[in-house]
């Protein structure tokens, strides 16, 4: 699948968002809305198959304006360290 993928994230770079691949699936951020679903549409396209399955979750807090980036930094200054298995250290 990691072909298939790769066109799918290939096919953000022609939008304005900002995007992370992880094992489980890619996040896409947007400022808004219409440019979310314009690439979360050019990357469903992209993949080749005859079944493709797109899940979209929407998380839009209107009285915030932080990055995703920023959400993972307050959690690792809460927790003391990188919110990953990779920076734990044993004691």
């Amino acid at each position: 699948m990691s072909g298939e993928v790769a066109k799918a994230v290939g096919a953000l770079s022609d939008f304005d968002v900002r995007y992370e691949t992880n094992p489980m699936g890619t996040v896409l951020e947007a400022d808004t809305a219409e440019e979310l679903f314009a690439a979360a549409r050019a990357a469903h396209e992209a993949v080749d198959g005859d079944r493709v399955s797109t899940f979209l979750k929407i998380d839009d807090k209107r009285t915030s304006e932080k990055s995703a980036d920023e959400k993972v930094e307050s959690v690792a200054e809460e927790l003391g360290r990188e919110p990953n298995s990779d920076a734990r250290t044993d004691a």
